[in-house]
């Protein structure tokens, strides 16, 4: 195999068995990636039953700095495609979609070559990128009187009360199990309150909620683990869900409070694991294990794109 074909997948897991390439006229175009200035010219016969928008619009992803597009399967992929000082030929798929480096001596025929070849994959974390866009804008909230979001695993739903006819400062959570009817949290706002002040005041109380919450967890687990823990602090990061200083410092994000409980302890025993091994290794997986076996399938859940963004 020409070096060349040794790719870098600049995501985490493998590209799966590529397809074989068609055969014939059609199959030697498929493996051709063209510039966008140019037209796209049909790979099969049309059928004149097919609807008209699947005849001038075939499925596809647009990089918004795409210099050169390729037809992969039923798709018309616009890729930005950059020259760098590499030595293999370098795929990226996020936000804005796939990414193209190749070293500078590198043949546009071995660029779409290997396209063809890592075709299935590039379709594959394209469309999964595609639907995770997809759910997180779904889980946007429109911030008003009645809104519901996830709270512990179940949800809970905003109601304003001007009269403040409840104990609490700010907001107070109705007694109530989360798994039946959604519960009630009350939030001193008048009706007129702007979108603002009620994402704002709602966030306080989920803030304080989660730190009580936190806490009482870390307390819980650290005798476990034979450590202890120092200073706890809430963190707002967009990915990451917690870290751990050898100090005993514990930062944890206070949105783990939409997931289960179940998935905020694997995280606060994450941490304090850290107290007793500070990398990944496998001992310190296998001191995670002692006390949550389930931990890889709690670790999954927290890839959910359908929590409130924030």
């Amino acid at each position: 195999m020409h070096p060349l074909l040794r790719y870098t997948l600049d995501l985490f897991d493998a590209a799966p068995p590529s397809a074989p390439a068609p055969q014939g006229v059609a199959g030697r175009r498929r493996a051709t990636g063209n510039r966008i200035s140019k037209p796209f010219v049909p790979l099969a016969p049309v059928d004149i039953a097919q609807p008209a928008i699947d005849l001038i619009a075939p499925s596809g992803f647009a990089h918004p700095k795409a210099t050169r597009e390729v037809r992969l399967g039923d798709a018309v992929v616009a890729y930005a495609f950059t020259r760098a000082k590499r030595r293999t030929i370098g795929f990226v798929v996020g936000p804005d979609g796939l990414s193209v480096r190749a070293p500078r001596w590198t043949p546009l025929s071995e660029v779409d070559a290997a396209l063809q070849e890592k075709g299935p994959w590039i379709l594959r974390k394209l469309h999964e990128t595609r639907e995770r866009q997809t759910r997180q804008h779904s889980a946007r909230i429109d911030w008003c009187n009645g809104v519901t979001l996830p709270l512990l695993g179940g949800v809970v739903q905003v109601v304003l009360d001007p009269g403040h006819h409840f104990s609490a400062q700010g907001a107070m959570l109705d007694a109530g199990a989360l798994e039946s009817a959604p519960r009630i949290l009350r939030v001193a706002l008048p009706h007129s309150a702007a979108p603002e002040q009620i994402r704002d005041a709602v966030q306080a109380w989920l803030m304080r909620h989660a730190k009580a919450l936190f806490v009482q967890r870390l307390d819980h687990f650290a005798p476990q683990l034979q450590v202890q823990w120092k200073r706890l602090s809430l963190s707002n990061a967009g990915t990451r869900w917690g870290s751990a200083r050898i100090d005993g410092s514990i930062r944890l994000n206070w949105r783990l409070i939409h997931f289960s409980q179940a998935v905020i302890d694997y995280v606060v025993v994450h941490e304090l694991s850290h107290l007793r091994v500070m990398d990944h290794s496998p001992r310190f997986w296998d001191t995670v294990r002692t006390v949550v076996p389930e931990y890889a399938a709690l670790r999954g859940q927290l890839k959910d794109d359908a929590i409130p963004r924030w």
